[in-house]
């Protein structure tokens, strides 16, 4: 499964910088000097960093081949991803990657059959989006008072959830 890190923006200047919308808590070992980037489409891929550096809070990339703004024109919009195999695991048992909880079966704590997680989105407070097959999906608050227990290698993860949520 492939995981964004990063979209590419904006040209920056007229010598083929350009701007990256970062998508990841690593940037500098995402996007060290050297780095050969992948990207969805693939075919605008892979890209060389030959130079970063930060600019009024924005990451700026020169890359091998982008030398003027035109071709780096040519890359907004581009996604930048990594493998998920790529992600080490955290220390942390109550954090998790998005890619870890995507595709879960979500079970009540009574055992009721809820969906799947398809989506997690970041708005301030992160939110479990559940299929529920052929109703509307809920937005369920990832919080440990609603959702008590997450078991990735058995697949589901138990909501308990307040009168009215689902």
């Amino acid at each position: 499964m492939q995981l964004v890190v990063g979209r590419i923006g904006r040209p920056h200047g007229v010598r083929g910088e350009v701007t990256v919308e970062v998508r990841t808590d690593d940037p500098e070992l995402r996007f060290a000097v050297g780095t050969s980037l992948a990207t969805d489409p693939p075919g605008r891929g892979p890209l060389v960093i030959e130079s970063r550096r930060w600019h009024k809070g924005n990451l700026l990339l020169a890359l091998a081949g982008v030398a003027d703004r035109d071709t780096a024109d040519e890359l907004r919009g581009t996604m930048i991803v990594i493998d998920s195999a790529e992600v080490e695991p955290s220390d942390d048992p109550d954090e998790f990657h998005d890619h870890q909880l995507i595709g879960l079966t979500v079970v009540t704590a009574s055992g009721e059959q809820v969906g799947e997680v398809t989506d997690v989105l970041h708005h301030g407070q992160d939110l479990l989006v559940v299929a529920r097959g052929g109703q509307d999906d809920a937005l369920i608050p990832f919080v440990r008072a609603i959702v008590p227990e997450v078991d990735v290698n058995g697949g589901r993860l138990v909501v308990d959830p307040p009168e009215g949520l689902l």
